[in-house]
């Protein structure tokens, strides 16, 4: 939602956006593994164009 990471995975993948942004959001409350995922992500997004 803020970075654009939801949609370009769900691009590269054949996901729908809903089920990663729970996905993240459900990482994000256990543990915060979520949050580092989604940094993580963003780089390789940005550096991957």
């Amino acid at each position: 939602m803020i970075l654009g990471v939801s949609e370009w995975l769900s691009g590269k993948l054949g996901w729908d956006v809903k089920m990663i942004r729970i996905a993240f959001v459900v990482g994000v409350l256990f543990a915060g593994v979520g949050l580092g995922l989604y940094l993580i992500l963003w780089v390789v997004k940005m550096f991957s164009k």
